[in-house]
């Protein structure tokens, strides 16, 4: 009970502690005077509590509209916002201020900031990559606009990292297809892949699924349809092997291709020859498909 006493005073006095200073910071809020509150937001900057500095920079940005201060107010806003991790306000801030400041000294800064703030607002591959496109073409304009910056090799780094999200999610979109074994929607859709883009960094995996969906979906058709199915599959293969000759697919196509010459009487091999071949397939689709989970 003795100490239930000496708790509650204490708790009592922390609570009224955290009023006062809740107060003060209203009442500074909600000053006019200029000066203090430039003063108490830096003060606010400068000890990292920067989510009441940027409550009382977007004040000061209506105090300061048009003076010579009116630049720093809004850079630091924006600053305080992004140091918070508040990347959404961050970069609406950045966006305003470059409109705003074409001419500032902190305008190429926050021409950057804007840029990292985009960028940790995209999304892993599997979720929507509108966000990843928009910072895609941002990185570009500024890219084309810094020519000498010294952001330019981060802004290569993030520009890499969001294609590859876009290329992964392509590939991965098609490949769903194949998973379903709807082989002929697989095909097309992975055909749609380098039409779309025909850097894309999953390029030879994306040429190795067309050829295998070809395949097969030649292999699962009526026999009056398969040898035009087959020879579609042989072009696929033709394709794949001019680019990439000494690919690990290799061997796994070129059991395919046999089959498929096979099936359209022109294999020249032994059936003996055919089933080893086979059997070497088997266990390289095996460690493929191993590597691909």
């Amino acid at each position: 009970m003795k100490h239930l006493k000496l708790f509650i005073p204490a708790a009592l006095t922390c609570v009224m502690t955290l009023s006062s200073c809740r107060a003060q910071f209203d009442n500074l809020l909600n000053s006019t005077d200029t000066d203090m509150k430039y003063t108490a937001a830096f003060e606010y900057f400068n000890d990292g509590k920067y989510n009441k500095a940027a409550q009382i920079f977007e004040s000061l940005s209506v105090l300061m509209n048009g003076t010579e201060r009116d630049d720093t107010v809004q850079y630091y806003w924006g600053l305080s916002n992004y140091r918070a991790k508040d990347y959404y306000d961050a970069e609406t801030n950045f966006a305003k201020f470059i409109e705003t400041f074409p001419r500032s000294p902190f305008t190429s800064e926050a021409s950057f900031l804007r840029i990292d703030c985009l960028y940790r607002q995209t999304y892993r591959y599997e979720l929507d990559q509108n966000p990843t496109r928009t910072a895609i073409q941002a990185i570009n304009e500024y890219l084309v606009e810094e020519k000498t910056g010294t952001h330019r090799d981060v802004c290569n780094n993030m520009l890499k990292d969001l294609q590859q999200r876009l290329d992964k999610k392509e590939f991965e979109n098609a490949r769903l297809y194949y998973k379903m074994e709807d082989y002929k929607a697989s095909r097309v859709a992975f055909k749609n892949v380098l039409k779309n883009n025909a850097d894309n960094q999953y390029r030879e995996d994306v040429l190795y699924y067309t050829a295998m969906s070809s395949y097969k979906y030649a292999a699962m058709s009526v026999a009056k349809k398969q040898k035009e199915r087959y020879l579609v599959f042989v072009d696929d293969y033709y394709n794949f092997i001019s680019e990439n000759p000494d690919s690990k697919y290799r061997r796994v196509l070129d059991v395919m291709f046999r089959r498929s010459q096979k099936a359209l009487g022109r294999y020249s091999g032994s059936d003996d020859d055919l089933e080893e071949k086979a059997k070497d397939f088997e266990k390289m689709k095996k460690l493929l498909e191993k590597d691909k989970k």
